[in-house]
């Protein structure tokens, strides 16, 4: 790319819908700011489940045609939050869905947990290289909560941060590129238990049931968490770009459930720990924004 934009942001998850409930309002708040937005996808999504009856047969026990109609889906996600760069890994379909962690899927051939770490950090060394972002969004090592694909994307991104930088690796091909800050998606203990509290009293039959606070991916203690996005203003572009990805998320107003029909609150205030780089706020502060401290990128 020529002309990048003073500040680049590139996020990488495993399927599609992660990015819309993990950083929706982050994305469109820096979308709309100005900033290069670049999201990578590992997998089409292949073995979710599936919510709405009218598309059950996309299944991979049906028809097995889940991954491209979902690839529609972040598309459709994707214009909702002003992102115009979204790419898959490799390319689509290069990688397949894992399945849920132990299960047959993740020793099919083309399985993201089953690929080479460093053979798939090199696909992403080849766009960390093109567009120079300097902050790089991810999952923590445990994937967040455990997913073989959240854990494999988190492996490829950190790897490829480190390649990319690395004037050796591939000598001539592109100028190397290093990431100045990683953060990881994070939600504060209290955030959740705040918002778990207003869900059981505003909307307790909204869903069949209610998720336990351990169901949230990356829910940590307080003070783990260095930076706080507001997202105000972009509640509506986040609603909608979650509302896109209809296979695997039923939304009501201010919460939302995944296809095992389990309420649980979405997060228009969005969190991140701050994994690798200098902090941009002085320390006992939180970051309210990721290029904080960035020469050339802060506001």
């Amino acid at each position: 790319m020529t002309d990048l934009p003073a500040r680049r942001l590139l996020l990488v998850h495993a399927h599609p819908d992660d990015e819309s409930i993990n950083n929706g309002a982050t994305m469109a708040r820096y979308a709309a700011e100005g900033a290069l937005v670049t999201l990578v996808t590992c997998t089409l999504g292949e073995e979710g489940e599936v919510i709405p009856p009218a598309l059950a047969h996309h299944a991979a026990d049906r028809d097995d045609t889940l991954g491209p109609y979902r690839r529609g889906e972040l598309a459709a996600a994707m214009k909702e939050l002003g992102v115009t760069d979204h790419r898959f890994l490799g390319g689509a379909g290069r990688y397949r869905d894992s399945g849920m962690m132990g299960a047959e899927q993740n020793r099919r051939p083309g399985a993201f947990w089953a690929a080479d770490v460093d053979e798939a950090a090199g696909h992403l060394v080849d766009v960390i290289r093109e567009v120079r972002p300097q902050v790089l969004v991810t999952y923590d090592p445990d994937g967040g909560y455990g997913h073989p694909d959240h854990i494999q994307a988190h492996r490829v991104a950190t790897r490829a941060a480190e390649l990319a930088a690395d004037a050796a690796y591939r000598p001539g091909a592109a100028t190397p590129h290093a990431v100045a800050k990683v953060y990881w998606n994070r939600v504060p203990r209290s955030v959740a238990e705040e918002r778990f509290a207003a869900l059981r009293a505003e909307a307790a039959d909204a869903f069949p049931g209610i998720a336990a606070i351990g169901d949230v991916p990356g829910v940590v203690d307080d003070a783990l968490v260095t930076t706080v996005i507001d997202g105000t203003g972009y509640e509506a572009a986040k609603a909608a770009a979650m509302r896109a990805h209809a296979t695997q998320i039923a939304l009501q107003g201010p919460y939302f459930a995944l296809s095992n029909d389990l309420g649980q609150p979405v997060f228009t205030t969005e969190y991140y720990e701050l994994a690798a780089g200098a902090p941009g706020a002085p320390a006992g502060s939180l970051e309210q924004d990721l290029f904080a401290g960035v020469p050339g990128a802060e506001r």
